[in-house]
């Protein structure tokens, strides 16, 4: 549910999960209101900051002194920005840091950043003392709209993204929408991808919204922002009430997913391609399958990549990767290690429209092979 809110107040979604319950606050000059925010929610009167190099000289400062004049300990690490930080060693160090600091039991975690800090924080804070409270404050729209709710955190191997992690929902979640004004033009795409998704999986009625107000979100419209950052958060809150740890409807989030991450795989995890243009390459690529399968109007699959295209997203994946020339066998190859693989067969989220996708392991090789084989040839 939604708490009503006017440009000075914050909007509030609920994320009910019985004790678990939690409020993500969306809305302006949040950062500075973090500590009265976290007050309800706080054990004892210390947090430990986690942040990345590019949000630490932004955000780390301002926020660090709001608690300290809230009467707060604050302690922080800062790690290496990238999605590279989200591996064991990096994990490993920063909960050297954590204990060096002699975090307790009662000790906040705060996450202040992008997707890469919150799935970090979040694993290291599951696990720190046998797991501590966090609290999540997204410094990205990707984040805000997406990895920051629901509880996912983990970290990547060379077999594959976040095969390694846990479930371990925040205490809070703060979504500042004016710290989005420093983010590069590439990464307010990257996240616009994930907004697009909520779209294109359950709601025929905000996608048209979105071809119609999506650049203006994107263009500096705040309020168009907001209201697609909060129908976002209502939408996923929706889905992690009803499906916590993802056995059914909860999947359906991973629209454009297992493509997009056979893509990062393949692309090393590093500059060239941004999670959330990956998960739009992947969202093109899910709806080209479903046509190819003869389930989804051809019209539809355009519609979808027309939009994503119009707004500066990539919609075809890229040819070369850290291994050189990328083949469909190669991507096909990522994909026997996703997550939701089950007795050997792939889980695909397919479309039958705009705003009506399922899950299905029934996809041929032969499908799955010509699509990719027409993507990486067009």
């Amino acid at each position: 549910m939604t708490a009503p809110s006017s440009p000075e107040t914050a909007t509030v979604v609920r994320v009910p999960l019985g004790a678990r319950s939690y409020d993500i606050h969306v809305g302006r000059n949040l950062l500075a209101r973090a500590p009265a925010l976290m007050t309800p929610v706080l054990s004892q009167k210390r947090v430990f900051i986690v942040t990345d190099s590019n949000v630490a000289p932004l955000y780390l400062a301002p926020l660090t002194q709001a608690l300290t004049d809230a009467g707060l300990r604050a302690d922080h690490a800062i790690v290496p920005a990238g999605e590279a930080s989200k591996d064991f060693g990096h994990l490993a160090k920063l909960l050297d840091a954590m204990l060096a600091a002699k975090c307790e039991r009662g000790t906040m975690i705060v996450a202040l950043g992008g997707g890469v800090i919150g799935d970090l924080a979040g694993f290291a804070a599951s696990v720190l003392l046998r797991g501590v409270d966090f609290v999540q404050i997204p410094t990205t729209l990707l984040s805000q709209v997406d990895s920051s709710v629901g509880g996912k955190t983990g970290i990547n191997t060379a077999a594959g993204k976040n095969l390694v992690g846990s479930f371990h929902q925040p205490r809070l979640v703060i979504a500042d929408t004016d710290v989005l004004a420093t983010l590069p033009r590439r990464e307010l795409l990257a996240g616009y991808a994930e907004v697009a998704k909520y779209g294109l999986l359950g709601d025929a009625g905000f996608w048209a919204w979105l071809e119609q107000n999506g650049a203006a979100a994107l263009n500096g419209s705040h309020e168009a922002l907001r209201e697609a950052i909060v129908v976002s958060c209502n939408a996923k809150a929706k889905v992690v009430a009803a499906d916590e740890k993802e056995g059914g409807i909860r999947a359906l989030l991973n629209l454009g997913h297992t493509f997009g991450h056979a893509l990062e795989a393949e692309m090393g995890y590093g500059g060239d391609l941004l999670h959330g243009e990956a998960v739009a390459i992947g969202m093109a690529l899910a709806f080209d399958l479903s046509v190819r399968l003869g389930l989804c109007p051809a019209a539809d699959a355009a519609r979808a990549r027309a939009h994503l295209k119009a707004v500066g997203l990539p919609v075809d994946p890229p040819r070369t990767g850290a291994r050189g020339a990328i083949t469909a066998a190669m991507l096909t190859a990522h994909m026997s290690q996703d997550k939701k693989m089950k007795d050997g067969a792939v889980a695909f989220v397919l479309a039958r429209r705009i705003g009506d996708a399922f899950m299905s392991r029934d996809v041929s090789a032969a499908a799955l092979d010509a699509t990719l084989t027409a993507a990486l040839a067009s």
